[in-house]
């Protein structure tokens, strides 16, 4: 086998031509007739009404309702908006309709004065259509217009503005206030739109006092039920979003068993992984490697049964191949800093968001946490869960990765239902369960998160009826199965690639994505199983086939086109002989109140040969950031090119028929990231990313060498990943060394 390359070397960064959208146009072939626009100012006008007849707010909440999922470039450009104050800082809020095919719904925050412009841009924008052209306008008679083939002489309103009210009239069905229905029984969680009142104030008008104990951020509160009833009923229209704050967790059962004592020796200089779970019990025969605190209020009871789970889930991290022989990784064994943060029945999904921020900011030698708790409710399609967000923010902010199970079906269940919180995680590891046969375990539930982002990330095994897991517990050795028992075993192989072999935290998320792939069309439904099932073995992620070339490369985005095209991938006979995939990983900043919206930052990756043009030919004909009217939906750009997630995964199939590639004068391979933002704060600028290409030779021959020396003739600096010379690089740096 290879081992895995590290090229290190310069990316090129280059900004963007033009930050516009160009003239303003309708597509091909489309019109717009002035009763649009008529609608269009009657919904503006019955807002102004309503909004004047409510004392809560000075300004207005006023809901975009788009025909279809709206790119940024498609979004409104001069309505609810002006020069000081553009549309798309003033969104609050976004989420799907619930049709067939989804549409977005865009909430924005505008002040009075930003209503009575758009009514008047609306207004004289409908007299020029009647005056100058028939009450319709046509996408040729705009690009006349912009040409100046046809004159625009009106004073009431400037061209551009015109001709930007005619473009969001056709892509705006409707104009409305989006009212959250919400209804718990218990405590919950609620998210109001952020306006330019505080939260608390905007309460005490209504009625409603809270402490700032309840208080989570500046706009996410914890309300009583008699309190969310007040809000529904003289403010629906504030509520964003709403979840319960008590969730029941994700049962695993239990069956004990006697098979003897296990002993093990004591801890050296092994990496630590965190556990945020249930309680554990410091009786247990590994308890040495174990370094326990119980967060929980000293007024909640505890029995046995609440640490059975957490003991579980530690016990394979510190030492599960002991006792699943059939899953030994080749890790070793790790130490654990375990914090009981929940009972064995349910959790406080405020509480555990405070725990989490407090215990992560006071371990920040601990680069990688396992989190296999998770909860029955499922997840909601228009908005991440508070607790996924809360982790997203700390991931964002810190240089740590959260693994998280996937959450269970419950006895009993048959029907497949979306994961449950927190496992929409974005920036996570989230993991699911496979059975030995690498299908989805019966208890599987299923992604995507908000309508796209793949989750669950990847597979693992977990146990099953046929097969199950064994783990320590209070009560002794037990056979168990569920996405809490896979969870841990990924834990184990990422703490290795970071802790052990020093690899970064987005190089290891993208080689266990990575190397969960095939060469094949994957068989199995990603909603169910991710990317596909880890390899057991730690060496089958570092290593690679012997007709196989494996590099990872790692960077930071500093503007809008990161770039290398300097890839030097082996000729033969004026030919590549080699198909490609690639996978990134970046960890972007997220607003939760853009609820659909969520990732603030996309990285558009384009891989493969660089032409005569210096154009990249990406591996998954990736065309669009390409110029000369290479136009690609939005639809189509999250559907085909995975646009605004994090997790991308190209790759050429591998059929037995490949032919080898055309290689080009310059002879190279290129890549390229675009760095795009939804918003104005530029949260990608210095956003790191990492990067793993394998290039599979398609006639079987090991040309590893090949690419090594031309890749130092062209200025990289090439590693070999040695998985034995890393480990005694990490034994040496652990050393306590005593003084005399």
């Amino acid at each position: 086998m290879n081992n895995l390359l590290q090229l290190k070397g310069r990316f090129e960064q280059a900004s963007r031509s033009t930050d516009g959208f160009g003239a303003p146009n309708l597509p091909a072939g489309q019109s717009v007739n002035v009763s649009k626009l008529q609608d269009l100012l009657k919904n503006l006008k019955e807002l102004r009404e309503y909004w004047k007849g409510q004392n809560l707010l000075p300004g207005a909440l006023i809901s975009v309702y788009y025909i279809k999922v709206a790119a940024k470039s498609n979004r409104i450009q001069a309505l609810l908006g002006n020069n000081s104050n553009k549309p798309n800082n003033s969104i609050v809020g976004a989420k799907f309709s619930l049709d067939a095919s989804p549409k977005h719904i865009i909430t924005h925050y505008i002040s009075q004065d930003i209503l009575n412009e758009s009514i008047q841009k609306l207004t004289h924008s409908i007299n020029i259509l009647n005056q100058q052209f028939d009450g319709e306008i046509d996408c040729d008679t705009i690009d006349k217009i912009n040409k100046k083939k046809i004159p625009y002489t009106h004073k009431t309103i400037f061209k551009t503005n015109f001709l930007n009210v005619v473009r969001d009239a056709y892509y705006v069905e409707k104009f409305d206030i989006s009212i959250e229905d919400a209804m718990f029984e218990q405590n919950a969680i609620i998210t109001i739109y952020k306006t330019d009142v505080k939260t608390t104030q905007l309460l005490k008008k209504i009625g409603i006092s809270i402490l700032s104990n309840r208080i989570m951020d500046e706009t996410t509160i914890l309300l009583r039920p008699d309190e969310l009833e007040i809000l529904k009923t003289k403010a629906p229209f504030l509520i964003s979003m709403a979840v319960s704050d008590l969730s029941e967790i994700t049962k695993d059962d239990f069956q004990f068993i006697d098979d003897g004592i296990i002993t093990i020796d004591s801890p050296k200089n092994e990496p630590i992984i965190g556990v945020i779970d249930t309680l554990f019990d410091e009786r247990v025969y590994f308890s040495e490697w174990v370094e326990y605190t119980n967060m929980l209020s000293s007024d909640i009871p505890v029995s046995e049964s609440d640490k059975e789970h957490g003991t579980a889930v530690s016990s394979i991290i510190v030492d599960g191949p002991t006792f699943n022989s059939h899953l030994d990784d080749g890790c070793g064994r790790f130490r654990v800093r375990h914090f009981g943060v929940a009972s064995g029945n349910s959790f406080n999904s405020f509480t555990i968001l405070r725990n989490i921020s407090e215990i992560v900011a006071a371990n920040k030698d601990i680069k990688v946490w396992n989190l296999s708790l998770g909860s029955k409710l499922d997840i909601n399609p228009n908005f991440i869960s508070p607790e996924a967000a809360i982790l997203d923010k700390i991931q964002f902010d810190n240089d740590v990765i959260f693994v998280i199970a996937g959450t269970n079906l419950s006895s009993g269940e048959t029907v497949i239902k979306p994961i449950g919180a927190p496992a929409d995680s974005i920036n996570s590891i989230v993991v699911n369960s496979v059975d030995k046969d690498n299908k989805p375990s019966s208890y599987s539930r299923k992604g995507p998160v908000l309508s796209f982002f793949i989750k669950p990330d990847i597979s693992y095994y977990g146990g099953d009826l046929k097969n199950p897991m064994k783990v320590c517990t209070p009560n002794g050795e037990a056979l168990v199965k569920g996405t809490s028992f896979a969870a841990p075993w990924i834990s184990r192989k990422l703490s290795y690639l970071i802790n052990v072999l020093g690899l970064s935290r987005e190089i290891a998320k993208a080689l266990l994505v990575h190397s969960a792939t095939t060469w094949d069309k994957q068989q199995s439904d990603p909603t169910l199983v991710g990317h596909g099932v880890v390899p057991i073995y730690i060496k089958d992620i570092v290593h690679s086939q012997d007709d196989e070339i494996q590099f990872v490369i790692q960077g930071i985005s500093e503007k809008y086109d990161t770039y290398n095209y300097n890839i030097p991938v082996p000729i033969v006979k004026d030919k590549h002989p080699f198909i490609a995939k690639a996978t990134l990983c970046y960890f972007p900043a997220s607003s939760r109140n853009q609820g659909v919206d969520y990732t603030n930052t996309e990285l558009d990756i384009k891989f493969g040969r660089l032409n005569d043009k210096n154009v990249i030919q990406s591996v998954n004909k990736n065309r669009q950031t390409e110029e000369f009217n290479h136009h690609t939906y939005e639809e189509d750009a999250r559907k085909s090119f995975r646009k605004w997630d994090n997790v991308k995964h190209i790759r050429d199939f591998f059929t037995g028929k490949n032919r080898e590639l055309k290689a080009y004068d310059n002879h190279l391979w290129g890549l390229s990231l675009k760095t795009k933002e939804r918003l104005d704060e530029r949260h990608g600028d210095g956003l790191k990313f990492g990067i793993v290409i394998t290039l599979k030779e398609i006639k079987g021959v090991n040309r590893i060498e090949t690419f090594i020396q031309n890749a130092q003739l062209r200025g990289w600096l090439v590693n070999q990943i040695d998985v034995e010379n890393r480990i005694d690089i990490f034994n040496i740096a652990e050393e306590e060394i005593e003084f005399e």
